[in-house]
């Protein structure tokens, strides 16, 4: 009898435990310590965004209504800004602290294609220091926000991306395409001069050599923001709305503490240049809950920085828990690295599925990365139509997706060693069970460097159908369990 009460009342204390903070339940009994994190509460404030002249007719420019907003609310101590239903036509938009952005049911935030309305700022892109444009929904060392409701934001990506010919339909590159711009070749289109010239000067998509506000003011459209850039934040809670077509990455949370994303809609077209869905980096503390994304190209991605500025900055991705998500179209579905020079560990993946990526479970990183990516656990997953491998660890990575590695027939260096230093990046300690994939062309590929294996990698209860069978290269201690590819 005693031992029946004592069983009730833990069940009443967990059930209270829950109430009180719903995220509890994806923090308890994970494989490493995580603390229990929480949604940001706000005061009991709200104010609504048309009190302050805007008017959602899709063409009157709301920016200053939303700062004017923004401000205020953030200066009386917070609460909940309301956007009811309309399209609320903007320039970019600043979140700050205590300020939860509400849109209601209908509401969709249209954020404009004239670049001139996003000035040129320092920030980070790709793991590099550099300057881009302001991104359209933006905030910088903000605590206690939020971005709720049941509206969507549009980055109006069409403006800002450059088009290859062979990722659209013969309708859609005339379409596009007579909007102006330049053509670099037949098959490569850019929106402007100044993005050609942009491109010129760049390594991957950061522009190297200039030297003044006027030569970076030259290439503006080339800067294009990832849409959703909150830095250096603490206690986020982005939940329930729609993020899409984005100029360059969707979601992008640098070095942000306590973050929790729920229930968000992330898409691009399939067609959109660098359009990932959500790129965590150097972030510690996050959920990743019941969302989904479809995106043109990583689905959901794990970073921490590249090469010696990540390694600067020092700042790794830890503590993280992916749980119930969904990956349509993508280049990879659950994604580390390929800027990984901060380190990467403590992450959980668990209850996801991805349907029709390139790849399933992606690993990726290449010499002069440095960085370890270690304590990872993945299971339950399940996985239909991938087009190239369910499971992959490239370490030779070059800024290809795997399908267009597969079409030019690249082939990455296994023989030759390199001397180990702080620029040898290190993938070890990873745990992948319980995965079924029907319809993969390769089961798996573990392509390690030769002076730095991948290492200590287990993989337990695992089939996967596929076309081609599994390879390893430069491998260490990979142990299977029950792992059937047929």
């Amino acid at each position: 009898m005693t031992r029946n009460i004592l069983a009730l009342w833990m069940a009443m204390v967990s059930m209270s435990l829950s109430a009180q903070n719903p995220y509890r339940q994806y923090t308890d009994n994970v494989p490493f310590a995580m603390p229990e994190v929480k949604a940001p509460v706000f005061p009991n404030r709200t104010i609504n965004l048309r009190d302050y002249g805007a008017k959602g007719d899709g063409s009157s420019l709301c920016t200053d209504a939303f700062a004017k907003a923004i401000n205020e609310l953030s200066a009386k101590g917070g609460g909940k800004l309301i956007v009811p239903q309309g399209v609320w036509f903007t320039g970019p938009i600043e979140l700050k602290s205590n300020v939860n952005l509400h849109l209601e049911k209908g509401a969709v935030v249209l954020f404009s294609g004239d670049e001139n309305l996003y000035p040129i700022i320092k920030t980070s892109f790709e793991g590099l220091e550099t300057r881009r444009c302001r991104s359209p929904l933006s905030a910088n060392g903000a605590t206690n926000i939020a971005v709720t409701g049941q509206g969507a934001f549009d980055g109006n990506g069409i403006y800002w991306r450059p088009l290859k010919r062979s990722k659209v339909t013969a309708t859609q590159w005339k379409n596009i395409t007579s909007q102006g711009g330049v053509f670099k070749r037949d098959d490569l289109w850019y929106p402007s001069e100044g993005y050609l010239k942009g491109d010129s000067m760049a390594q991957m998509n950061v522009p190297t050599g200039l030297r003044t506000d006027k030569e970076w003011e030259s290439i503006r459209r080339f800067l294009r923001p990832v849409m959703v850039s909150l830095v250096g934040c603490k206690n986020v809670l982005l939940k329930d709305v729609i993020f899409q077509n984005s100029p360059a990455w969707n979601i992008h949370p640098l070095m942000c503490e306590n973050i929790i994303i729920d229930h968000v809609l992330a898409r691009n077209p399939s067609y959109a240049q660098n359009g990932d869905g959500l790129d965590l980096e150097s972030c510690k503390n996050a959920l990743i809950v019941n969302s989904t994304f479809d995106a043109g190209d990583d689905g959901i991605c794990i970073k921490s920085g590249k090469d010696a500025d990540g390694r600067k900055r020092g700042k790794p991705c830890e503590n993280v828990i992916v749980d119930g998500c969904t990956v349509f179209q993508g280049h990879g579905g659950f994604v580390v690295g390929s800027e990984m020079s901060g380190g990467v560990k403590n992450i959980l993946v668990q209850n996801c599925q991805f349907l029709g990526t390139d790849v399933g479970l992606r690993f990726k990183s290449c010499r002069g990365r440095g960085g370890v990516v270690s304590n990872i656990f993945i299971r339950n997953i399940s996985m239909f139509d991938i087009q190239a491998d369910a499971i992959i660890f490239n370490l030779y990575y070059g800024g290809k997706s795997v399908i267009e590695m597969m079409e030019s027939g690249d082939a990455a260096n296994n023989v030759d060693m390199q001397p180990v230093d702080e620029t040898t990046p290190e993938f070890r300690d990873i745990h992948i069970e319980n995965v079924v994939c029907r319809n993969a062309n390769r089961a798996m590929f573990f392509n390690g460097l030769p002076e730095k294996p991948i290492e200590n990698i287990f993989l337990k209860d695992i089939h996967i159908s596929s076309r081609v069978k599994s390879e390893f290269h430069n491998c260490k201690n990979i142990q299977q369990e029950n792992v059937v590819t047929d």
